[in-house]
């Protein structure tokens, strides 16, 4: 488990991966629809994390690591047994990592993650080896499409727990 303070490490990028739209001119023709569905989602009156798909939406808020802004991600979140998030960077398996992963690894000690209508300060911690293999076969599991974007990659896409402080 990370301590506060602690960096979290940037993986190498891949080789290889899928093509995304992300970087392109779409992005800020969607983000009115982006910011649309984050202020749909704060208007939760349940503490639980609505469903999107197959698998159980949050948001994650990350400081930008040369912006010093706050930047808010929707992204599936998996709850686990011990009261502690997992949130994948797997960018739909392209061979980069996507932009809150790099927040989060740089300001690790300015991460919050909004699930339902509870907004938890969290400190993130990357797993791997063993923890990741097993943490990628569970939420595997719930959300087939993540196996799938590992298949596309040569990047370790990275899974990281987020624990409440």
């Amino acid at each position: 488990m990370a301590e506060p303070g602690d960096r979290i490490e940037i993986t190498p990028r891949g080789t290889r991966g899928a093509r995304t739209m992300w970087g392109s001119f779409l992005p800020r023709l969607f983000k009115p629809l982006l910011d649309m569905q984050i202020s749909r989602y704060r208007k939760a009156t349940e503490p639980v994390a609505p469903k999107m798909f197959d698998f159980p939406l949050v948001l994650l808020t990350t400081v930008g690591a040369r912006t010093g802004r706050e930047f808010t991600h929707p992204l599936g979140g998996f709850e686990q047994e011990d009261d502690t998030w997992l949130v994948v960077g797997s960018k739909s398996g392209a061979s980069t990592h996507p932009a809150w992963f790099i927040n989060l690894a740089k300001n690790p000690d300015n991460v919050w993650l909004e699930v339902g209508n509870r907004k938890l300060k969290v400190q993130p911690s990357l797993l791997k080896g063993k923890e990741r293999a097993a943490a990628l076969a569970r939420i595997a599991a719930i959300s087939p499409r993540y196996a799938e974007y590992q298949n596309k990659t040569d990047r370790e896409i990275p899974i990281v727990c987020l624990r409440a402080t």
